[in-house]
């Protein structure tokens, strides 16, 4: 039987938003949002903090949580700290700063791994193509990534009512395998570009199958974040 495990990568430190795992949304912390989520999908779930506090702050979900150190560089070397010694076939990296979950997602996520070793999330968003703050991506006639970027992508030359443009959701799903091989990939010329780790795998030949969902996500990063997920966010 395949093994599968979501892992929530929560670092209290963070640039933009201070503490943000433990920010309130309507009254509750972002990780809390996040973890519960993952626990109605019914698999099982583990937070990977550096912190204490926001270990604490989910200790009485049905869950396991690994403190992990506070010096490792991202949320996917958190996740691949986590998991490397764990007896899993399939790994979902679900950012600790997307509030929304849906299991059917989660599960189309894991089903994707049958053809390919790395799939992730996108949504139709034209407000998002002239936002720096939001990835874009495109993709090929087999729905699998061709690039991502900070930058307007595709560059509409002729009007397009059609498949674009395409906001990228950062929810990442791996055979474990993978995901071993890539956070023991060097950092590529474009991952340094663009501030995006994805485009490492793909500099160095791996396929990303993109799955787009009608589903609404929002990550957090601001105060106007907060405000925009509070409006739809729901106990």
């Amino acid at each position: 039987m395949t093994k599968r495990v979501i892992v929530i990568p929560a670092r209290l430190g963070s640039t933009r938003l201070k503490e943000k795992p433990l920010v309130l949304i309507k009254g509750k912390p972002l990780i809390r949002w996040v973890a519960e989520g993952c626990v109605r999908t019914g698999g099982r779930v583990v937070v990977a903090t550096d912190s204490e506090r926001v270990a604490r702050t989910v200790s009485d979900l049905p869950l396991e949580v690994v403190l992990t150190p506070s010096g490792i560089k991202s949320g996917t070397d958190r996740v691949a700290y986590v998991v490397r010694y764990m007896d899993v076939d399939l790994v979902i990296n679900y950012q600790g700063d997307e509030p929304f979950v849906y299991k059917e997602d989660i599960e189309r996520l894991f089903s994707a791994l049958s053809e390919a070793s790395v799939a992730t999330l996108a949504v139709r968003d034209k407000e998002a193509y002239r936002d720096s703050a939001s990835v874009k991506v495109v993709i090929d006639r087999e729905g699998y990534a061709l690039y991502f970027s900070r930058s307007p992508i595709p560059f509409f030359r002729n009007s397009s009512e059609g498949l674009y443009p395409l906001k990228h959701v950062g929810i990442y799903a791996f055979r474990k395998e993978t995901l071993m091989e890539f956070v023991n990939l060097p950092r590529s010329e474009l991952e340094e570009v663009e501030g995006l780790e994805q485009l490492r795998l793909l500099e160095n030949g791996y396929r990303i199958k993109v799955l787009l969902t009608e589903n609404y996500y929002h990550g957090v990063d601001t105060q106007e974040d907060i405000r925009k997920v509070g409006e739809r966010l729901t106990q």
